[in-house]
């Protein structure tokens, strides 16, 4: 048996996952299917193969890849203005030029108390306390194609003049141009929508094929089960993509350090993947499920969102095994985890969790609402904490440990995850956005 206090010493003094992340974030951006991301997948492959995982290979897999142009957007009435701005990803090109409509969050009930038919739409890049959850902005996308709406401009609720960014579709190019712009412009647009505003959006963006990559390798012994584990190589072009999620294949890295040290301890195999393309659809996870014998999974960790913040926030999609493993492993350690049982299709488990594999995001929070700085130019490495890296990578590889030791997991209740999803007002926005699943209408 593996001395385990000395190997999380060790673990604790490891400064590789902090060196990844600096190499990482140091280089060209990661926007899936452009070279930055395959530099990436080549450093993790070499991470893995310098911690000892076994049978590391790269993947590659094809995508929509979407090429950043130019964007403007700017208030011709009631005064004239230009305001900084940048394009969401899978945006069309076009211009349009129309009265600008606020709708608010961009819930469906707001959508339909307004007419947006041929005209710009703004939201906000949150959602209220009181409506329950966090409504996507593919949601608030779909609603304004849906409603009719010429365009679409996401205004982002955190200060700073920092226009938000992030993919509008899972499978390739939107029906009308969208934007993102800074709370402070979103602030002009909004005073000045209900007193006859017109606007005027112009992107310049094309959609054209390329490939990305998965690199993965196993730990454990031989045998038919395994348990993944997954965190998304790529990041948006307008950051360093430190915090999304830079952080969370740092913690990935520093996880399979650990487990190499524990591997005489593990009662299964222990696969863990870096995948591409999660940012425009969450390809990379979907590929590698496709690739998988789902029967044989166990359970997938998924680290969108691990090694950001101080505390983590496990994600459990409906398994209420996995709260209670999750949930014991943390207090054996004395870590607070904030579980969550609601299950969302917005992250690299929802492939697996869509064929009834039992998975877990685990984030973390800096106890404000949204984003923070992902999603944006503030999204760099000053704003991370090799703390943080350290202790979830100890606290995945602790949790991987008992969930290889773990052959009982039951499935997902295919009925169970559709009430989930139903009864936290999603249905209406996922079909919106596209992702409603099939098997359901």
């Amino acid at each position: 048996m593996t001395d385990l206090d000395a190997a999380i010493g060790r673990a604790w003094r490891d400064d590789t996952s902090w060196e990844l992340l600096t190499e990482l974030t140091a280089r060209e951006h990661r926007m899936a299917g452009h070279p930055g991301e395959h530099r990436a997948a080549d450093l993790v492959r070499d991470a893995f193969e310098t911690a000892g995982l076994h049978d590391v290979r790269t993947d590659e897999f094809p995508v929509h890849r979407w090429n950043r142009g130019t964007s403007e957007l700017s208030l011709t009435a009631p005064f004239e203005r230009a305001f900084k701005t940048i394009a969401l990803p899978y945006s069309p090109a076009g211009e349009v030029s129309a009265d600008l409509v606020d709708v608010g969050y961009g819930t469906p009930e707001e959508f339909d108390e307004l007419d947006v038919e041929g005209k710009v739409v703004v939201t906000s890049t949150t959602t209220p306390e009181s409506y329950g959850r966090f409504v996507h902005r593919m949601e608030k996308y779909g609603h304004a194609v849906e409603a009719g709406a010429a365009a679409f401009v996401f205004a982002n609720h955190k200060p700073g003049q920092l226009p938000p960014t992030g993919s509008l579709r899972f499978d390739g190019e939107g029906a009308i141009p969208a934007v993102g712009v800074s709370l402070e412009a979103g602030e002009w647009l909004t005073e000045h929508a209900g007193d006859g505003a017109e606007v005027t959006v112009a992107v310049e963006a094309e959609t054209v094929d390329g490939t990305s990559p998965n690199v993965h390798g196993t730990l454990g012994p031989e045998g038919d089960d395994e348990v993944v584990v997954v965190a998304h190589l790529d990041a948006h072009d307008v950051a360093e993509g430190a915090l999304d999620n830079g952080c969370g294949v740092a913690t990935l890295v520093g996880t399979a350090r650990l487990l190499a040290e524990l591997e005489p301890d593990l009662d299964a195999r222990v696969r863990l993947a870096a995948v591409g393309a999660e940012e425009v659809g969450l390809h990379g996870a979907a590929a590698l499920a496709d690739d998988l014998d789902l029967d044989r999974v166990r359970a997938v960790v998924n680290l969108d969102g691990a090694g950001r913040y101080r505390d983590l926030r496990p994600l459990t999609q409906t398994s209420e095994t996995l709260t209670e493993i999750i949930e014991r492993v943390a207090g054996e350690h004395d870590y607070p985890a904030a579980t969550r049982k609601a299950p969302s299709p917005y992250s690299d488990h929802w492939p697996f969790v869509d064929e009834g594999v039992p998975a877990v995001q685990l984030h973390s929070q800096s106890g404000e609402r949204g984003r923070g700085w992902g999603h944006t130019e503030g999204d760099t490495r000053d704003k991370t904490d090799p703390r943080n890296l350290r202790e979830h990578a100890i606290l995945v590889a602790l949790l991987c440990r008992e969930l290889a030791s773990t052959d009982d997991i039951p499935r997902v209740d295919d009925d169970e995850l559709r009430e989930g999803l139903v009864e936290q007002k999603m249905e209406r926005g996922m079909r919106a956005a596209d992702i409603w699943p099939e098997r359901w209408e």
